[in-house]
């Protein structure tokens, strides 16, 4: 077995789990790490992930373990799927297993809480002077996990700062009906996955409102735009925001039920409250906590993102959606 043909995967959340069975379905050996020592046996002793991804077999390759340690030494390359709040805690939590040589790949969307990208939260951590330079790389796109486990034709985006990583990943990760992309736009791909949660949860709030396609149309539209804005204010190119991790991305997360983003803005849209909502969906909804990261960094930029801001207004604010749509309607006439 080469290096390259194994893989470590951390977090054992559906699609976590959705990425290590696509991996391991070639045969390649991938171990996949879940906190709660219970549920890691038990996957391992069952073979599927019954909470997240039920009657999805495991390939025989695909093993699961609560061990830290066991986990960061099976293999060279180590890929992270944690919600964005827990990213900084997961990046803690390996370093002191880390190995020379090792490369790190995560496919966390979203930013830090204070707004930074995710790459440079992972060389703040996880560079030293004896490690000045680490291989680094991100997955993004439009990926239901799900349809991902089960075989379905899917396509995401892969950036980093080594060539050779990103390659080897790409190669690590590509099936039949997977199909890994290369980008060279870094800033771009992360700061896609993190605004396209936002601007999701307004796409389901316009339809739960009865607004009909010309309104979520024009928001999708529109969200991109406040996307590319605030990419070029970071140092990214609007090429990079056109791709599976920009607007491939905003199309499927603001236009498919299986969107928690999508599902959250529909059932405000439709009178829940916030508490309600959450809990009825009952897992991460990044949106609802990128939202407020989403709007300081704009604010320090400069940049003008309406949307988004009266989104944070709807969320944070408790501002009606109703009020908060035609508030975005009345404003002043600009250039497209």
């Amino acid at each position: 077995m080469h290096l390259s043909q194994a893989l470590t995967v951390i977090g054992a959340g559906s699609y976590g789990t959705a990425l290590a069975i696509a991996v391991a379905s070639k045969g390649y050996p991938v171990l996949l790490h879940a906190r709660d020592e219970n549920k890691a046996y038990i996957m391992e002793q069952t073979r599927h992930n019954a909470h997240y991804l039920p009657k999805i077999a495991f390939p025989n390759s695909l093993h699961v373990t609560a061990d830290l340690k066991e986990a960061l030494a099976f293999s060279r390359d180590i890929l992270l799927v944690v919600p964005s709040s827990a990213f900084v805690a997961t990046l803690e939590a390996i370093k002191p297993y880390w190995q020379p040589k090792q490369r790190l790949a995560w496919a966390t969307k979203g930013l830090d809480s204070s707004g930074q990208l995710l790459s440079k939260v992972v060389r703040e951590k996880m560079t030293s002077p004896d490690y000045p330079i680490l291989p680094m790389a991100a997955l993004s796109g439009p990926t239901f996990a799900k349809e991902l486990a089960n075989g379905m034709p899917t396509a995401i985006a892969c950036a980093g700062n080594d060539d050779y990583f990103v390659d080897d990943l790409c190669n690590l990760m590509h099936t039949n009906t997977f199909r890994i992309y290369k980008s060279h736009d870094l800033t771009a791909l992360q700061l896609g996955g993190a605004v396209k949660n936002v601007i999701a949860i307004g796409a389901g709030m316009s339809d739960g409102l009865g607004f009909g396609a010309n309104a979520r149309t024009a928001l999708i539209s529109r969200g991109l735009a406040e996307m590319i804005r605030l990419g070029q204010a970071l140092g990214a190119s609007e090429r990079g925001f056109m791709g599976l991790s920009g607007l491939g991305d905003l199309m499927l997360t603001c236009t498919d039920n299986q969107s928690r983003n999508r599902r959250l803005g529909f059932m405000l849209g439709q009178g829940k409250n916030i508490n309600e909502a959450l809990e009825e969906i009952g897992q991460v909804v990044e949106g609802y906590h990128m939202v407020k990261v989403i709007y300081d960094l704009a604010k320090r930029c400069q940049v003008e993102m309406p949307i988004c801001f009266e989104l944070y207004e709807v969320l944070v604010n408790h501002k009606p959606g109703v009020k908060a749509a035609y508030d975005l309607l009345n404003r002043q006439i600009t250039s497209e």
